[in-house]
């Protein structure tokens, strides 16, 4: 078989379809699984799997597993096994519709974690035992090291602790991929754990392979289907607001000389508003930038194109259609400036801390005091997860989140009294950004911090509302360090789902 990519004639041995592989596993049993943002992700054994539980269900018996992966994957993962209802047990991340469907109608259980606990959690045995991994790769070596894809997340951790391991070998997957990874396997539980020997986004300190025992590879897929590469919408004018305001601010962080010229390594979250940032920053004139982030997407593709970003370190990429035919046709480019790594690199707090990260992520809202909501609309209906978001906040040299300043169409303010669901505290917040302008919080107490959010970030159809609220606050509340009336602090989420709108 010179064309294939299993070039390991033991393993070879055992191809197996994905009907045969997904017989291998058990009910009730805790399948740690590939993927993240989309990348990655095991492409038909899922799926077969879901045929199985489907069939067992029709019979009138129950098959539901619990699944672990690095974060989100497709439809052909977690939205295959939440429609036969096959999933007991979700996390770390998610962001689909069936699944989340599902977790809101309080039937399939979700723990959302940040992204860098989960592979120390799970050595430490918080979610028990992991009986099968099943993980996609790019290639098997001679040797029998496993190329990883488009993404890493926690795929060292469960081949170290899986009892079995199904590998997916995808041809789609671009043979230059090669190269790109860095496995790290320094890490250790405490006492026995040492410093990180990475001292720039660049650094390399571990394998370009992933090692897994032979003996623990009970079957072997060969697979040819897509990423979830989904396009990104067109640029809209609140995207390029929140960028400009962010760009112009840290112009003035470089000209007060709090930054250097090339500023400190970026970290963004996916979606529109982070790609109008890196394009902003392209405009702007900064360039030798780097990059020490979750995940890597269309704009951090241009820059690198462009010399703007020299180099850029990640655990999976999050590209548009478009944008991933471009990384196949000059992979050779970008094998030479990208680094990809588990997660619990890529998002560890210590390595974010002293890198000095300037970390920028979307929200849910707001409130008065800097508190953030990046999970839960209305505080109970869980959107997507918490992600890395906590992970860069808690720890980066700057922790930026962004927002436009109303959703559904002006009826929902992103800016409000107290926030319905709190995943980062005041205490982790320093600069929050709509397209009406930016709050630089740092140095701030609580109730400066209240006039400059309603000032400078919330729209107009809601700012005098919310100067109302303050004013009344501080007048009337049990305290005055941190004003609110707790008989209306969420008055305004309840106003929205009795009426439809937040406003009065």
């Amino acid at each position: 078989m010179p064309d294939s990519r299993i070039r390991n004639e033991a393993l070879r041995a055992r191809l197996t379809t994905a009907e045969q592989a997904a017989e291998l596993i058990r009910p009730d049993s805790t399948v740690a699984m590939s993927g993240f943002t989309g990348s990655g992700y095991p492409k038909v054994v899922p799926m077969a799997l879901a045929r199985r539980i489907e069939q067992v269900a029709a019979a009138g018996e129950r098959f539901r597993i619990r699944v672990l992966t690095g974060a989100s994957t497709a439809p052909e993962l977690d939205g295959a096994l939440a429609k036969v209802d096959g999933i007991e047990l979700r996390l770390p991340y998610q962001s689909d519709p069936e699944a989340r469907q599902r977790i809101n109608d309080g039937t399939l259980n979700y723990i959302d974690t940040h992204l860098s606990h989960v592979a120390p959690h799970a050595w430490f045995g918080f979610y028990g035992d992991i009986d099968t991994a099943i993980i996609e790769v790019s290639a098997i070596r001679e040797d029998g090291a496993l190329v990883p894809s488009t993404s890493i997340g926690n795929n060292k951790t469960w081949l170290d602790l899986a009892r079995q391991v199904i590998i997916e070998v995808n041809q789609w997957q671009p043979a230059g991929l090669e190269g790109m990874h860095d496995v790290y396997y320094g890490t250790a539980l405490p006492p026995d754990r040492v410093p990180i020997p990475l001292l720039a986004p660049g650094d390399r300190i571990g394998e370009t392979i992933l090692r897994c025992d032979p003996a623990k590879i009970v079957a072997v897929v060969e697979t040819n289907g897509p990423d979830r590469n989904s396009p990104f919408k067109a640029l809209d004018q609140a995207s390029i607001d929140i960028a400009r305001h962010l760009v112009d601010f840290l112009k003035h962080e470089v000209a007060r000389g709090r930054m250097p010229k090339n500023l400190l390594p970026l970290q963004s979250g996916v979606g529109n508003i982070p790609n109008a940032v890196l394009a902003g920053l392209a405009e702007g004139g900064f360039r030798d930038l780097t990059a020490f982030t979750e995940v890597i997407q269309d704009g951090m593709l241009d820059l690198l194109e462009a010399g703007v970003l020299a180099t850029a370190s990640a655990t999976a990429f999050s590209l548009s259609p478009e944008a991933n035919e471009r990384f196949k046709q000059k992979i050779d480019f970008f094998r030479e400036r990208i680094v990809l790594r588990p997660q619990e690199i890529s998002n560890h707090p210590e390595l974010v801390r002293r890198l000095g990260c300037i970390c920028m992520n979307g929200m849910v809202e707001a409130d008065l005091y800097g508190n953030v909501n990046s999970t839960h609309i209305m505080g109970s209906r869980v959107q997507n997860g918490i992600g890395g978001s906590g992970d860069f906040a808690r720890n980066g040299f700057l922790s930026v989140f962004v927002s436009p300043s109303t959703a559904r169409n002006g009826s929902i303010s992103s800016f409000v009294p107290m926030v319905s669901h709190v995943d980062h505290t005041e205490h982790d917040v320093g600069v929050l950004v709509s397209e009406q302008g930016l709050a630089d919080l740092r140095g701030l107490a609580p109730k400066q911090r209240a006039q400059v959010i309603i000032d400078r970030c919330a729209h107009p159809d809601y700012r005098a509302m919310l100067k109302d609220y303050f004013d009344r606050a501080s007048r009337d509340s049990y305290g005055k360090h941190t004003p609110h009336l707790l008989a209306e602090s969420l008055a305004w989420h309840q106003r929205w789902l009795d009426t439809g709108s937040m406003r009065t």
